[in-house]
């Protein structure tokens, strides 16, 4: 893809699927480089704390393999399902705008996609109606990016604005 050629760019699964930091950040760095100056960089990550919040509301945690699985997801971020899922990065919500930083994307917003809500046991309910959906959404935005409860949604958004020009950032492979 030619430097800067697109509006924006959305990254749906390479930040979780690579354990390196480095290897997050040239993907980054590479989303950057693609992107026009102003255009959006755009990048789903799966919380740390996710783990543990749904071996509970799965009803595993009581599980040997899933809680060991899920508490050692704590401890570096990697996480290696017992019989299920797939191998994933998990990353602390506080280290994701130092990789989008680090690859030249500044002044990136965070966004907890289901706050606690997705923990509730009618949210399915509240869902399927109408006016009730649109409370809970309203209650979710008032609550998306606050910092201290960021931890809470099983997935996060981040963003950031390509700010200036390529101003030598390489990003080709070592």
């Amino acid at each position: 893809m030619p430097d800067a050629s697109v509006d924006a760019v959305l990254l749906l699964g390479p930040l979780y699927h690579l354990a390196e930091r480095a290897d997050r950040v040239r993907a980054l760095t590479e989303a950057r480089r693609a992107v026009r100056p102003g255009g959006l960089v755009a990048a789903a990550t799966i919380n740390r704390y996710a783990a543990v919040h749904d071996t509970v509301y799965l009803g595993v945690y009581s599980q040997d393999r899933q809680r060991q699985a899920a508490h050692a997801a704590l401890e570096d971020g990697i996480m290696i399902s017992p019989g299920q899922g797939f191998p994933a990065y998990l990353h602390d919500p506080d280290e994701v705008p130092g990789e989008f930083a680090d690859a030249g994307l500044p002044e990136a917003d965070r966004y907890g996609l289901e706050g606690a809500f997705w923990l509730y046991g009618d949210v399915d309910d509240w869902l399927d109606d109408p006016e009730r959906r649109r409370l809970l959404l309203d209650a979710q935005r008032s609550l998306e990016s606050v910092p201290s409860l960021l931890g809470v949604s099983s997935h996060m958004l981040t963003a950031a604005r390509r700010l200036d020009a390529l101003q030598g950032l390489d990003t080709r492979s070592e």
